[in-house]
């Protein structure tokens, strides 16, 4: 006689990092509701966590209120309410995060076989917690500048999202509905998730490959294929910048060619288009990390910590020390 096969249940505990990002919590929570709709049971259930269990507040400022408290969420591992994924929520400012019972509670789940998940930011937390060495994640572009100088073993891609064995990252945003529509797609048939995508209005389950932001040709308003091809190299090679000619030789175009290209594209010279993509990379490394203004200049590109802060200050009315202090001073309020 046939074993009567079980019908799948996951359940999931979504931790709730302060200034958490909503957007990208709840396109990961909600295809699970509509697939639960879909399939007429509960194959999914979750309940949300924070570290004392009170409310925690989301980067727009709504409140959410919480089921569980870290120290529950520790009783409950080894034992029947141990879920099978544990999903860092996080958002604003995750650079400044920092506990380790967080931290050990994460590799304790992972090292029961749990399922481990970050959005948005979360993967800063994850790696912060020692579980993405040597691993592939996601995380939103905007912090991905300060993540790779933090976690140098970390091989972090600029994807939508990224699986490596049993560690989900996503970037956020609407990223993380692709990364569950992924994961309800391996546990059921295209059928379940092509209803989901029909509930929630979207078209197609993207690629985790596909492009965070937008195309340069949109994203800048430029046309000129060229051009888009020169700001290609100049933002793959900010570190160290390729001169003007060896740009050239890349594009097969003169010096002059370029110039004049960029002054009709872009209302300014090649190298000054090339300074400031190189000192808004610094500003996103004085933000999210506690690199010293000279690493960061040396990251960036700049020979000097003097010639750097002369070029920021000239750029941004401040220098890189006074965008810290303002920056601390920010998140204190």
């Amino acid at each position: 006689m046939n074993a009567v096969k079980q019908p799948i249940k996951r359940s999931f505990v979504f931790f709730l990092v302060p200034d958490f990002t909503m957007i990208a919590f709840a396109t990961a929570l909600d295809p699970l509701r509509s697939a639960n709709r879909m399939l007429g049971y509960e194959a999914y259930s979750w309940r949300l966590a924070s570290l004392d269990g009170k409310p925690v507040r989301a980067s727009n400022g709504v409140e959410c209120a919480v089921d569980t408290s870290l120290e529950e969420e520790r009783k409950k591992m080894s034992g029947p309410d141990r879920p099978s994924m544990a999903i860092v929520c996080s958002g604003l400012d995750v650079e400044k995060y920092y506990n380790k019972s967080v931290f050990a509670w994460l590799r304790e789940e992972y090292n029961r076989g749990v399922a481990i998940g970050g959005l948005c930011t979360g993967a800063h937390i994850l790696a912060a917690a020692g579980l993405l060495s040597n691993k592939r994640c996601a995380i939103h572009w905007e912090n991905l500048p300060g993540f790779s100088e933090a976690f140098p073993k970390v091989n972090v891609f600029a994807d939508l999202f990224e699986v490596d064995q049993n560690v989900y990252t996503c970037a956020g945003g609407t990223a993380a509905l692709d990364m569950m529509l992924k994961l309800i797609g391996e546990d059921f048939d295209e059928n379940v998730v092509n209803r989901v995508c029909e509930q929630v209005l979207t078209d197609r389950v993207r690629s985790p490959t596909d492009r965070q932001r937008l195309p340069l040709r949109a994203r800048l308003g430029v046309q000129n294929s060229k051009v888009l091809t020169i700001i290609e190299l100049m933002e793959a090679n900010l570190s160290e910048p390729l001169s003007l000619i060896e740009i050239a030789d890349h594009v097969d175009l003169s010096r002059r060619q370029i110039e004049r290209l960029f002054r009709s594209e872009m209302g300014r010279s090649p190298a000054r288009y090339y300074l400031e993509i190189r000192l808004d990379r610094a500003r996103h490394l004085l933000i999210q990390s506690s690199m010293p203004v000279v690493e960061v200049a040396v990251a960036c590109g700049f020979v000097s910590a003097s010639h750097f802060s002369k070029c920021y200050r000239e750029l941004y009315a401040r220098s890189p020390q006074q965008e810290r202090v303002d920056r601390k001073q920010l998140v204190a309020a």
